[in-house]
Formats: structure tokens, sequence, C-alpha cells
């Protein structure tokens, strides 16, 4: 990451100088007029050579100062959208029209800095997402000893002598986790036949207003009274051995399509990033601090039978 910023604040450096100190080689080598106020031109020189500064102090620490960054991606974007815009639109014939061949500009200035910037700018924002605690549980008896659900009972003592069927959400804003709550209140009814519900969020609830907000989401989908546990810093999920997905496993193709039939089709919606996007989901039986049975989603779109899961006639 820090050879791409080097490179582009080179790239810029020495683009924008050509600019600033000849600024009319370029339209010569393009074999049109050069433009009346050259200063103008030079203008972009500079700025375009100023960008190269920031790429400079970016590449120090990529992932802290991903806004330099983005502001750059943002530039090499909506840069080539407006040249073609310019030349599709525009009067063919019109005085001061740039040439076709400026579009080779458009590559080596934005288009080749595409996929070396949005890795950047991926991997800071798996960075800063990621929950900030540190703390790991060695056991998923002291786990469930350390959460407490709303009713104020630990998940030992919910999962004492009893089947407990432990759902783990993905994000409140995931077309994924919204689904998988109006299928668990589908089929509540014959899930808990087999074993009591508990569902683990990210949703924080130390605050009043918070708890409330957190309310309201689960009773939309008529669960708000079944146990759930708040764990915004995922320590539960790591001690379930729920891992943080990687890009393929949150964003791929076949996610894509699924969160379009969740999300449009069925009309789950998607709503704003709420806890670590990148956290995976899963479901799981237990018993007396023991799993029973496990689902540990590879992919944020898998949608497993939690019935299948509970029944008896699966358990080992």
């Amino acid at each position: 990451m820090k050879c791409v910023l080097l490179a582009a604040a080179v790239y810029n450096v020495v683009w924008g100088g050509w600019v600033v100190f000849f600024p009319n080689h370029l339209f010569f080598l393009s074999g049109i007029d050069p433009p009346r106020y050259p200063g103008i031109w030079q203008c972009v020189g500079m700025i375009v050579g100023v960008y190269g500064i920031g790429y400079a102090i970016a590449a120090l620490d990529p992932l802290r100062h991903w806004p330099i960054v983005l502001v750059g991606m943002l530039g090499k974007v909506f840069g080539p959208i407006g040249m073609v815009h310019h030349l599709l639109m525009g009067d063919a014939d019109a005085s001061g029209r740039l040439p076709a061949n400026w579009l080779w500009l458009n590559l080596s200035n934005d288009v080749i800095w595409w996929i070396p910037f949005a890795i950047i700018l991926y991997a800071a924002f798996r960075k800063w997402s990621a929950p900030t605690s540190e703390q790991q549980f060695t056991n998923i008896a002291d786990a469930n000893a350390a959460f407490k659900s709303q009713h104020g009972q630990t998940l030992s003592e919910l999962n004492h002598d009893q089947n407990v069927f432990l759902l783990f959400l993905r994000h409140a804003g995931c077309t994924f986790c919204r689904e998988a709550m109006a299928d668990l209140s589908a089929r509540r009814e014959e899930v808990e036949k087999e074993a009591k519900i508990v569902l683990v969020s990210m949703i924080p609830e130390t605050k009043s207003d918070e708890i409330a907000e957190s309310q309201h989401y689960f009773d939309r989908y008529s669960l708000g009274d079944v146990d759930r546990i708040s764990d915004p810093d995922c320590q539960l999920y790591r001690a379930y051995e729920l891992q943080r997905g990687r890009a393929s496993q949150v964003m791929g193709p076949a996610v894509w399509w699924r969160g379009f039939v969740a999300a449009i089709l069925k009309r789950h919606a998607v709503g704003m990033l709420s806890g670590d996007g990148f956290q995976m989901a899963g479901a799981f039986l237990i018993r007396n601090d023991k799993i029973v049975r496990a689902f540990r989603h590879r992919t944020s779109a898998d949608r497993p039978d939690y019935c299948e899961l509970v029944s008896a006639d699966n358990r080992h």
C-alpha cells in the first residue's frame, strides 16, 4: 500500500510540474490549440501536484490517512465520468471541445489507480470497523457466565439443564440479519418446542435510548420478548469461534444476488451499518455450556434451517 501511494505521489508531482512549467505542451502533443488563458490550466497542474504531496503523507500510514486516499479516489472516479460526458453529450463541432485521445490521460491519471486505491480503502474500512475490545474468553463457559440478557439472566443460567437455540446475528442494518429474524419469527413456535431462543446482536444496550431502540427493532419481528444479549464488541462471537469474514464472504457475487432477493424482492431492505460489517453470523444449539450443534456462516448470505438445527432427530 505504501508503494502504491508513493508511486501516485511521484506521478502527481511530476505530472503537475509538467503542466505548471509547460502548460501548452500537452495541447501541442494532442494537436489542438492551447488555451487562451494558460494560467487556468496551470492551476489544474498545481492541484494535481498538491494531491501528490497528500499521497506522500498518506504513504506514511495508509490506513490512518485513508481520508486522503478517499478524496483522491473520488477525483479519479468523477474525472473520467466528466470526460465521457463531455465527449458524448457535447457538440462535436463546438469550439473548445477536447479530443477523444484525451481519454488516454484519464487512463493514466485515474483508471489505473482504481483497484489499488480501492484495496487501500477496503483495508482501512476493515480495520476501523473492527471491535476495539481485545478481551478474549478461553472457554465458552466463562463467556456464557459473563453475558446477561435484557431480563438479567446470564447465558449460563439460561442454558442450564435446558436446550438453548443461540442465534448470532449480523449487524442490524444487514438485510440478512432482517431476513434471519423474519425466518425465526415465522418458525418460532416450532423452534421453541425444542429449545429456548436466545439472540445475540451487536446493537449496544447500555443507555436508555439504546435499549428503547433495540427493543423497537426486535418488536418489529415479534421477538421483543425473546431473551437477547448485546455484544457490540463481539466478544461472545469470538468465544463461539465466529470470525470476521473476507470480502468474498460478505460482498461476493453470490452474496449480492442473495442480497437483492432478500432486500428488494422480499422487502427486507437495507439499513445503516450498525456494528462490525465483517462479523459473520452463526446458530448454535447449546446445553449446560456445551455446543450440541453448530452452524457457522461461510458467507453473510447463508440461510440455515433453524428447525433442522434444533430437531431432536439430528442431535448426536
